[in-house]
């Protein structure tokens, strides 16, 4: 398809609707580019987005809500008919339909659920009991299990009687479970064609296979899919019965989700993702929540340089250098604090860790300190011409690039101590020790400087 513009796109759907031709609809959409359809479709009005799902089958519409992230689909969804609503999420796999209920809010959820078939509703349901980033909420509910006293034939004349049934599970291995559900083993598809017919699974299964529990963490997950070069796994509950199956692709796109949450918290955008789609209320709010307590962190680090007023006055050359040592153990702790929270969400360090974590980071922050002082001090000496005051500068600097890269390594293991989010408090307490410090040692060191007469005021 030749290259085209949102507002071409938009204004052809406008047209095929108008035209009521569902099956050029159909194929216009499914030949759009991915990151081209939801601006098309959110350039439409949600009038003629009803329209647009109005003239699609659920399949079709399923197909096209898939391509969107959750929280567009539940936009969408949003917008439909409970009884329509509920035909699209119907023909949707069973873990991005829980994902997109999760972005709506409770009451049309439960509108959409009472017109989904019985069946669907309740694996909905159950699934939406589990924390959205565990395995229970990750896992799909489409999968192959047979008891353990049937025959291969008896499995294949279930898949061939549920060909069309099944033909959209994404399937590994055929998992054996005893008369409770409880699961027993797993038998390759590859053991299944080339076995007798009269064989029972039981004889040819693997028995006790890996499996994750429904209440395991994403981190946990993440960690059993590095340790393990597996498609998927089975999740049972806390009794061994089988309940899904989590793939790899799934929790690799959840942690890439959590990472960019991670990243808007540490921006400090507050209430997760944001789309310029939103409400302007809403954006705003997001971002005020943060701003406005980052005011008073930065209150704090001014009243350093009130305390000094004097001394500022005297050699007003310093406050050249005052951003440039802010900026810089800024970012030297910054690098520490994204490197802990990343051993955090691994789990290769524990809050517990304070010792190993100071002693790695400190003999970084010692070379980059020693560095990155002499670097500034020779930039002073042949901007401003004055050795004092480059030693002055120079020292804060290397002081400070030690304590921040120190503090960075630790301020997230004591956030997460305290059960909160280091991803969303770590970067402003770190700028507001980092800027008191920086400000504190230069100017510290300067009214030193001056008292001793070796720094000429100017």
């Amino acid at each position: 398809m030749p290259e085209t513009s949102t507002k071409d796109a938009w204004q052809e759907i406008v047209r095929i609707v108008e035209a009521n031709n569902r099956e050029a609809l159909a194929d216009y959409l499914a030949s759009l580019p991915q990151a081209e359809l939801p601006r098309t479709l959110f350039k439409l009005d949600e009038s003629m987005r009803g329209k647009v799902f109005a003239l699609l089958d659920p399949e079709d519409a399923a197909d096209l809500i898939e391509e969107l992230h959750e929280s567009q689909g539940a936009d969408l969804i949003e917008e439909l008919a409970p009884a329509q609503a509920a035909a699209i999420l119907d023909e949707i796999d069973s873990d991005q339909r829980v994902d997109i209920l999760a972005e709506m809010n409770k009451q049309d959820v439960e509108a959409i659920l009472k017109e989904m078939s019985p069946e669907e509703a309740q694996d909905a349901r159950a699934l939406l009991a589990y924390g959205k980033d565990t395995a229970g909420g990750l896992m799909i509910t489409e999968y192959l299990a047979y008891h353990a006293k049937m025959t291969i034939d008896d499995v294949l004349t279930d898949l061939r009687e549920n060909a069309e049934k099944y033909s959209d599970y994404a399937v590994q291995y055929v998992y054996v479970i005893s008369d409770t559900g409880l699961l027993e083993g797993c038998v390759r598809l590859r053991d299944l064609v080339l076995s007798p017919g009269h064989t029972p699974l039981e004889e040819i299964q693997i028995r006790n296979p890996f499996h994750v529990k429904a209440t395991d963490s994403l981190d946990e997950l993440e960690r059993f899919f590095n340790r393990y070069v597996f498609f998927g796994v089975p999740v049972v509950d806390n009794f061994g019965r089988l309940v899904g199956v989590v793939q790899r692709a799934d929790v690799q796109k959840a942690h890439g989700d959590a990472t960019l949450k991670a990243f808007q918290r540490f921006a400090g955008i507050i209430g997760g993702d944001e789309l310029r789609t939103m409400p302007l209320k809403s954006r705003s709010s997001r971002r005020l929540a943060f701003l406005s307590v980052n005011i008073f962190l930065n209150i704090i680090s001014a009243s350093v340089v009130a305390l000094y007023e004097d001394t500022l006055q005297k050699v007003i050359a310093l406050a050249v250098f005052l951003p440039i040592l802010s900026d810089m153990s800024g970012c030297s702790g910054n690098q520490a604090v994204a490197v802990s929270i990343r051993e955090l969400s691994l789990g290769l360090v524990q809050p517990r860790d304070f010792i190993r974590v100071w002693w790695k980071e400190s003999q970084v922050g010692i070379i980059n300190g020693i560095m990155l002082g002499i670097l500034l001090c020779i930039v002073a000496i042949v901007w401003k011409g004055d050795y004092v005051l480059a030693a002055v500068v120079g020292m804060a600097l290397a002081v400070n690039t030690l304590l921040s890269v120190c503090l960075g390594g630790l301020i997230p293991l004591a956030i997460r101590r305290l059960g909160i989010d280091p991803a969303l408090a770590a970067s402003p307490i770190l700028t507001t020790f980092t800027d008191m410090l920086g400000f504190f040692l230069a100017l510290s060191l300067a009214a030193i400087g001056l008292k001793a007469g070796y720094l000429t005021p100017s």
